[in-house]
This record gives structure tokens, sequence and C-alpha cells, in this order.
């Protein structure tokens, strides 16, 4: 599917290229940044790491050649939205079997969108605790105080995010576990019902009824795969995964906040006065740009906007702090 995709994608561009060329312009085609960030990450973590990116910017950007009387005469806009929908079915499972499901997404951390979690998790920490160290900076304390406010910000966000994570994804597996506990048990008592739901399912896929009915007969005629089947395409669960590791998510969570929250805390253990406010500024400003960078990968907007919008909130953010403990530590002095 990938290769039928990227087949597709390279006659776009041959397309496109003759179309300049005709015109007497030079066309040379280069990956975005982008591109080359998203086909590392793939590389490294596997395609389920970046399917869901993938899958949000080809539904985003299915309608660009609607207004382009050359691409629609090519078929381009039909072939877009069929993209779109293919993305969206291997990123979410819907209409493909399990384990074509499982080659595809790599079933790294049990899918979902980890990259979006990873920029957001790092700018929860950075955010929240550059802004705890700058109230406390600006009510004039000692730096020692400011080093424990802190390392208690750091340790009580990260604490709080993973165990947050790690009810969010044991729920999520109760849950999972209760209804194929169901849809087992209705498998012994009316497994002509959980045949003919099966057959509907799979002709409101586009299948016609004859393959259907025949599909659904073979699937569960094996005990082994009939209640694996039923959980995969009526429930849209994968047994085996039930969303994941509910520690491993945690872990996840609490690094990904330490990691963010420890950057405005660094310099004031290593420097003291103005000279550590100026650097942890510095570096959470660094900090903040990159991490906007980072979520362009998945909103569609470019690199530069995105960082100096985040930029600018994360400092709007410690400001307003800094201010409010500037006037606090004011009245109590």
């Amino acid at each position: 599917m990938f290769r039928r995709l990227a087949a597709v994608e390279q006659a776009h561009g041959d397309f496109w290229r003759k179309r300049i060329e005709a015109e007497g312009a030079r066309f040379v085609p280069r990956p975005s940044a982008r591109a080359h960030v998203l086909a590392w990450l793939a590389r490294r973590f596997g395609p389920a790491f970046v399917l869901p990116t993938l899958a949000a910017n080809e539904t985003r950007d299915s309608a660009v050649y609607d207004k382009q009387p050359e691409a629609r005469a090519a078929g381009l806009p039909s072939d877009e939205r069929s993209h779109a929908l293919l993305m969206r079915a291997v990123a979410g499972g819907g209409g493909l079997a399990g384990p074509t499901v499982a080659m595809l997404e790599g079933r790294h951390r049990g899918g979902g969108n980890t990259l979006r979690a990873a920029v957001l998790g790092a700018n929860d920490g950075l955010v929240s605790n550059l802004s705890l160290v700058m109230g406390v900076a600006g009510a004039a304390v000692a730096g020692n105080t400011i080093v424990l406010t802190g390392l208690a910000g750091l340790v009580a966000g990260a604490c709080s995010m993973a165990m947050g994570e790690w009810l969010s994804v044991t729920s999520s597996r109760e849950l999972y576990q209760s209804q194929i506990a169901t849809e087992a048990e209705e498998l012994r008592e009316v497994p002509e019902e959980e045949k003919e739901e099966l057959v509907l399912i799979y002709q409101a896929k586009g299948i016609e009824e004859p393959q259907a009915r025949a599909l659904a007969d073979r699937l569960l005629s094996e005990k082994g795969t009939a209640l694996d089947t039923l959980a995969r395409e009526e429930l849209g669960i994968d047994p085996k995964e039930l969303g994941g590791s509910a520690w491993q998510a945690a872990a996840w969570s609490f690094l990904l906040f330490s990691t963010g929250a420890v950057v405005p805390l660094a310099p004031f253990a290593l420097l003291s006065g103005r000279a550590a406010l100026i650097a942890s500024l510095s570096a959470s400003g660094l900090a903040l740009a990159l991490i906007g960078a980072g979520t362009s990968l998945f909103t569609g907007r470019g690199a530069l906007f995105s960082a100096l919008r985040q930029l600018a909130i994360g400092l709007a953010a410690a400001g307003v702090t800094y201010g409010a403990g500037a006037i606090v530590g004011a009245s109590l002095g």
C-alpha cells in the first residue's frame, strides 16, 4: 500500500514537472524539512509513530487540487481523497485485517499518535515549570528556594502526569477487556447473530453479500480466530494490544514532562542572581522554539510560525507569573 501511494504521488510530481517545464521553468523537487524529519522518525521508531500525523495531513490537504483546472482534468483531486481515506484506514485499523495492520503499523508502543504526545508532554513540563520558577524568582527569594520550588514542581507535575496516563490507559484496557468478554459470551450464546453482524460490517465496507457471508463463515468457523476477528472488526480493538501498556505510558509521560521541566530549572542550580534568570529564560526560549517547530510536523503550519507562536505563548505565561510573584513578594515584604 505504501508503495502504491508513493507511485501515485510520483506520478503527480511528474505531472507538475511536465507542466512547469512546458512553461520554460526548471522543476527541482526537494523534500521539505518536515518530510525529512517524519521519514527519519518512521525509520527510527516504525511507521505507527508517524501514521496518525500523515493521515491528518493527508485529510487536511485532500482538497488542495479542487480549484486547479489542470489538476481536475488529470483526476488528481480524486486521487488525493482516495489517499486520505486509505491513510485513515491504515492509521486507525479500519477495513484492514489485523495482521496487515500490524505489519503496516510496526506496533510501536501500541500505535497512536506518539509523536504528538511526545511533543506536547515535553511542552507541558517546560511551560508549567518555567511559569512556576519565574513566579518564585519574581518574588526575589533566595536561589536555593527557587531550585527547591522548581524541583518540587518537576516531581509533582511528572508524577501527576504519569498517574493520569496510567489511569487513562488502565481504564481503557479494562473497558476493552469487558467488551471482549461480552463479545465472547455472545459468540457462545448467539453465534448466528454475531455472524450476521459481521456480514453487515463487511457489506458496509463494500463487499457483496455472498462474499461477505462466505468470509464471515470462514472466519467464525475457527474458534481460535472467531473472537479475535469480532474484536477487531466489530469493536475496533486489537486483543493483543488493548491500547498498550499502562506502565509504559506512565513512564513515558513522567520522562517527557521531566525533560521539559528541567530546562528552566537547571540554570538556577548552576548559576545565581540575574545570570541564572537570563540563562533560564534563554534556554527555555530555545526549547519553546524547538517544541513549536516540532508541532509543525502534525499541524501543517510553517516551522518558523509555529516556533514563534510557541515562544510568545511560553514567555507570556512566564511574564505573567513573574509579575504576580513580584507583586506578592513586595506585599509580603
